[in-house]
């Protein structure tokens, strides 16, 4: 099943099943993606959304809430943290599987093999295939390190 028609699923059943908290986040999401359509529709797109791009929002949305999270941690909220830390969960349940390091760091091999990237100028290039290949399964922001760290080697 489409990820769209997933969420749209899970929505119906979080009010048949009267869960406002699974609710609330759900309908969030959903008011992301209409808000993306509708910003797509001024270009020359028709504001149809592909699975990539419903994978793009979720994983932006998981970590504005973990920023949100952390913030409310430092400043000892810890309520509102929790809240931000439940919306996660329900958020995540919808992204692919996360890699693990082995799993990354085999990724990283991997691209770097294919394209034949032998110096920190193909990083770039490394970069970008790993977000094709890999996208919403990476927290591209840690494997940047990882990436030039072996390039250097």
């Amino acid at each position: 099943m489409e990820l769209r028609a997933k969420l749209q699923a899970a929505t119906k059943d979080a009010m048949k099943a009267k869960d406002s908290e699974r609710l609330s986040t759900l309908r969030l999401i959903g008011a992301a993606i209409k808000d993306r359509e509708i910003a797509l529709r001024g270009g020359d797109t028709d504001g149809v959304l592909t699975e990539g791009d419903l994978v793009a929002i979720l994983s932006r949305m998981v970590k504005q809430r973990q920023e949100s999270a952390k913030a409310y941690e430092e400043g000892g909220r810890l309520e509102l943290a929790e809240k931000e830390e439940n919306e996660i969960r329900i958020i995540q349940e919808y992204l692919p599987r996360q890699l693990d390091e082995a799993e990354t760091a085999n990724a990283i091999d991997t691209v770097i093999d294919d394209l034949g990237a032998t110096g920190i100028r193909d990083m770039g290039r490394v970069m970008a295939e790993l977000r094709v290949r890999h996208a919403g399964q990476m927290d591209f922001g840690a494997a940047g390190p990882k990436v030039k760290a072996r390039l250097l080697n």
